[in-house]
C-alpha cells in the first residue's frame, strides 16, 4: 500500500465512521478502486487499525465527559458511597454494552475478514438497514436522557452493534437506529453510539495491529492512515452531533439506497468485482 491509498482510506475511514452510511462498506469500495484487494489479511488489518484514529477523534471530543465517568466509575469501585453516583451506574452499562460486540467480533472473526467482505453484502445491508432507519425514526417515544437509560436499554443497543459486523449496515446506524426504537432522544442515542463503539474499535486495533504492520501494509502508510483518519473524524463527530440535535436519520437514507442501487448495477455489469 502506497501512502496515496493510506492517505485516501484514512479520509473514507474519518468521514464514514461514525455517520450512519458504514464506514466498512465505503472501505471496501475505496479499497476496490484502489485495485487493493479487500480479502487480503493485511488489508483488512490496516482497516481496523486505522479506526483507531477515529476512535481518539471521540476519546479528544468527549474529554471531559469520559474523565468523569471513568473516575466515577473508580470512585464507586473503591467506596461505597461513591456508588449511587450517576456517573459510576453510566460507567458499568458502557462495560455491559460492549460485551456482545466482543463475543460476536470474536467468535465472527473468520466471516468478517472472510465471506463478509463483499461487495454484494454492502449494497443489500446499505439497502436493508435503511429500512430499519426509516422505521427506527417513526418511534414518537424518544424522551429518555442518558440518566434514563437501563440495563436492558445499553443491553438492546449493544447486540444491535454486532449487526455492524456486516458491512453496510453501519455501526452508528445499527446503534443509534435501536437507541431511538427504545425511546432514547436522538442526541443521546448518539451519544451511546460513540461511547459503546470505543471498546470495540479499540479492541479490533489492538488485535490487528501486529498484521498491519508485519504483512505488507507497513508502519509509514498505518501511521498516516490513523493520523489523517484522527484528523477528519474529529470533524465528522462535532459535525454529526449538531446535525442529529435538529434532523433525522432517516436523513442519510436517500444516499444509501441509491449507493446500494449503484453497487448491484457494477456488479450486475462487471464493472466492479464483488471481493
Amino acid at each position: 500500500m502506497n501512502l496515496f491509498q493510506a492517505v485516501v482510506l484514512g479520509i473514507v475511514e474519518g468521514l464514514t465512521e461514525f455517520l450512519p452510511v458504514s464506514s466498512t462498506g465505503h472501505l471496501t469500495i475505496a479499497e476496490k478502486l484502489l485495485g487493493l484487494r479487500t480479502d487480503d489479511p493485511a488489508v483488512t488489518a490496516f482497516t481496523a487499525v486505522i479506526q483507531v484514529g477515529a476512535i481518539i477523534a471521540v476519546l479528544v471530543y468527549f474529554a471531559k465527559d469520559l474523565a468523569r465517568i471513568i473516575r466515577g466509575w473508580l470512585i464507586g469501585l473503591v467506596r461505597p458511597s461513591g456508588r449511587g453516583s450517576e456517573e459510576f451506574r453510566f460507567g458499568w452499562l458502557i462495560i455491559l454494552g460492549s460485551i456482545p460486540i466482543g463475543i460476536v467480533g470474536l467468535a465472527a472473526k473468520h466471516l468478517i475478514e472472510g465471506p463478509l467482505r463483499s461487495l454484494w453484502v454492502v449494497a443489500f445491508s446499505l439497502i436493508l438497514w435503511s429500512a430499519v432507519m426509516w422505521w427506527a425514526e417513526r418511534n414518537p417515544a424518544q424522551n429518555k436522557g442518558e440518566a434514563d437509560l437501563g440495563v436492558v436499554d445499553v443491553l438492546v443497543v449493544g447486540f444491535a452493534q454486532c449487526l455492524a459486523l456486516f458491512p453496510g449496515v453501519s455501526r452508528s446506524g445499527a446503534t443509534i437506529s435501536a437507541g431511538l426504537l427504545r425511546g432514547v432522544e436522538r442526541v443521546t442515542a448518539t451519544k451511546l453510539a460513540f461511547y459503546l463503539g470505543i471498546p470495540a474499535l479499540v479492541g479490533a486495533g489492538v488485535l490487528e495491529t501486529p498484521k498491519a504492520l508485519g504483512q505488507g501494509v507497513g508502519a509509514l502508510p498505518t501511521a498516516v492512515g490513523t493520523v489523517v483518519s484522527f484528523i477528519v473524524a474529529y470533524a465528522s463527530v462535532a459535525w454529526l452531533l449538531r446535525f442529529v440535535s435538529t434532523n433525522r436519520i432517516t436523513a442519510f437514507v436517500p444516499y444509501r439506497v441509491v449507493l446500494g442501487i449503484a453497487i448491484i448495477i457494477t456488479l450486475s455489469a462487471g464493472w466492479l468485482t464483488a471481493s
